[in-house]
């Protein structure tokens, strides 16, 4: 990355140069298991300050902090109260400039979350909105509406939470308002010109203080059909169905009418806020989380003129095979192609179960997670990791009193949903017992217990040891940066051979190994290895290319002469 000046911005890209963003590799903080600072517990912003040199040894490009704004913290953050000023929880507003200015020292973007669907029930427009009545301009902000049935004692339409339940929520006097997650997360009436002009001065407010970009939460949401009427179902019972999968209803859902997300007028929106950020300097950026059914609805959201990234979670959901990675990489490359973006690869978030475990969990779930990081990290466009991974930390069976999350404690223990708090638990820094240094409080302390079992997988315990998931991390990521910007927006060669994938990127050739058998590899020099490689034996000079093999469950990247 290139020298980062005082403010910590560089200037517009040149003829020829790329944006940073364009191929960055991107660490997700989840500010509350990050590191705690002041012992309660809590992870906070001067914890986060104190350990960014983790990140800069890592080797990633930015860090994208989730919600640390003012909120009654009913969903971790994505109930915000006040865009403006930071949770006393998190820190203060010198705290978050004291990270902005660190993190520019130290060669690191900041990207911050931004939560635009919805606000808090505590939010002050929200308070004003239940004080005024029914018919008050105030409750035109939110999506308030008359119910239906005898007296409107039935919800406006049938449509479901994300989080279990109906999306309406009834008020004393009588009328009903949408949330499409939690009662305490009311919806935005987005077609009310006031809610657009309030998000504006939220962007300029932390792009004068410094951040390079923003995730938008929930991105294709936003805007709803105008009438609010009923989703269509595939049964006759006039009832929406309930998500697929908690807590992987946003990711899994069916093909089903969906009156409540990714409309075209969203994409207004989104030009607006891209109109506003060009007129800072330093490149800044937005990407999506952008929940939708196909490539090329993903690809709506990065028009030149749109956002500059959006969350490909088609990698993300692929199972563990050659052919789903194969169709990801073509599908996603074709999508984004078409509108000139870049591509972007991820496998875990603080959503979703950490994927070491979605690959099979113990040993094989860690080689395949290592195997799947490394073929990611080869392909054009930028990437973004999940804190803990780079320790091969996996999902934890977390015990229902410490369980908080509210998608969980909505639709229950009965439901069979293991909610998100399994991702979301305090990060493991050094020593033999919890907290592990994620504070200077108690392991009691910890807003979720961590495992007695993690002293093996703390940063201290694999600082030094050139095996761990750790040291592997480090390298593939200092060998990423020789190609990432140099290679090209394709990759060349892509086949699939029975369980087997190859393709190439520039000088690079990846192979992957989905299958069960020991995979003979090319001739070339070998620039890493999610894992041991064998010896094949034969006649070749011991240590030579052609004597190597590709055992199941790893990849490798090997440099080949580029095709001419």
């Amino acid at each position: 990355m290139a020298a980062v000046e005082q403010a910590g911005h560089a200037e517009r890209p040149g003829a020829g140069e790329q944006p940073w963003w364009r191929h960055a590799v991107t660490y997700q903080v989840y500010v509350r298991s990050f590191a705690d600072s002041n012992g309660d517990g809590v992870g906070d912003l001067p914890g986060i300050t104190a350990r960014l040199p983790h990140l800069r040894d890592l080797g990633v490009d930015a860090v994208w902090l989730t919600p640390f704004y003012t909120s009654p913290q009913h969903d971790h953050g994505y109930d915000v109260a006040d865009y403006t000023d930071v949770d006393p929880l998190f820190g203060t507003l010198q705290d978050a400039d004291a990270l902005i200015a660190r993190a520019h020292e130290l060669g690191l973007r900041v990207i911050v979350d931004l939560v635009p669907n919805h606000t808090s029930s505590e939010h002050p427009w929200f308070r004003a909105a239940l004080a005024a009545g029914p018919g008050s301009p105030e409750r035109t902000r939110y999506l308030f509406r008359d119910g239906r049935g005898p007296g409107g004692s039935e919800p406006p339409n049938n449509w479901r939470s994300v989080f279990g339940g109906p999306a309406w929520t009834r008020v004393p006097d009588g009328q009903w308002y949408l949330h499409l997650f939690d009662s305490t997360q009311p919806d935005l009436d987005w077609r009310r010109p006031e809610v657009g002009d309030m998000f504006e001065e939220v962007l300029r407010f932390w792009l004068d203080r410094g951040v390079d970009g923003f995730r938008i939460d929930v991105a294709h949401g936003l805007l709803k059909e105008a009438s609010l009427r009923d989703q269509e179902t595939p049964d006759s019972t006039g009832a929406a169905p309930e998500p697929d999968d908690h807590p992987h209803a946003m990711v899994e859902r069916t093909l089903l009418d969906e009156p409540m997300w990714d409309q075209p007028e969203v994409h207004d929106v989104y030009r607006r806020w891209r109109r506003v950020l060009d007129e800072y300097d330093g490149d800044r950026m937005l990407v999506a989380e952008a929940w939708t059914q196909t490539p090329e609805s993903m690809a709506r959201f990065v028009r030149p003129d749109e956002m500059h990234q959006a969350f490909n979670f088609a990698w993300l959901l692929a199972p563990w095979s050659a052919r789903a990675f194969a169709d990801v990489i073509e599908g996603t490359l074709a999508a984004v192609e078409s509108v000139g973006a870049s591509a972007t690869w991820v496998l875990s978030n603080h959503d979703v179960v950490r994927h070491r475990t979605r690959y099979g969990g113990g040993h094989e779930g860690l080689a395949r997670a290592r195997a799947a990081t490394l073929t990611m990290l080869a392909l054009p466009g930028s990437a973004y990791v999940y804190q803990g991974e780079e320790l091969g930390l996996e999902q934890v069976d977390v015990a229902p009193e410490h369980r908080q999350d509210p998608a969980w404690l909505r639709s229950g223990p009965e439901s069979g949903d293991p909610g998100r708090d399994g991702s979301r638990v305090p990060l493991p820094w050094e020593g033999a017992h919890p907290p592990y240094g994620f504070g200077p409080g108690t392991a009691e302390l910890s807003w979720i217990p961590q495992p007695t079992t993690w002293h093996a997988h703390t940063v201290a315990a694999q600082d030094d040891d050139p095996a761990s998931t750790l040291a592997f991390y480090r390298e593939a990521l200092r060998v990423r940066r020789s190609f990432a910007t140099s290679a090209g927006e394709r990759v060349s060669d892509l086949e699939v051979d029975g369980d087997v994938l190859r393709f190439r990127r520039g000088p690079v050739l990846v192979v992957l190994n989905c299958g069960s058998d020991v995979v003979p590899l090319p001739e070339g020099e070998v620039l890493v290895s999610s894992g041991a490689l064998t010896e094949l034996g034969g006649d070749e000079t011991a240590g030579s290319a052609l004597r190597r093999g590709l055992p199941p469950d790893r990849a490798v990247w090997i440099r080949v002469p580029e095709a001419r």
